[in-house]
């Protein structure tokens, strides 16, 4: 597990009790879980962005390892 995914659960994890409340009707709540919403929209680009790292990392392995792919 990456850190950010890991940050990314303990995010949605602490919203779950605001959640819970802003259902319940409690405004000061529904701005507590838009402003979680938003920390996990941006957790999630980080991800995004390592996993095209990533990809992009083990496509230039591979072309490394094989030299018929280079002509």
């Amino acid at each position: 597990m990456t850190e950010n995914y890991d940050r990314l659960c303990a995010i949605i994890e602490d919203a779950r009790a605001d959640v819970e409340k802003a259902s319940s009707g409690n405004k000061a709540a529904t701005a507590r879980v838009r402003k979680s919403m938003q920390a996990v929209k941006a957790t999630a680009q980080d991800i995004r962005k390592e996993m095209l790292e990533l990809r992009e990392e083990v496509e230039a392995a591979k072309a490394c390892d094989d030299p018929l792919r280079l002509q």
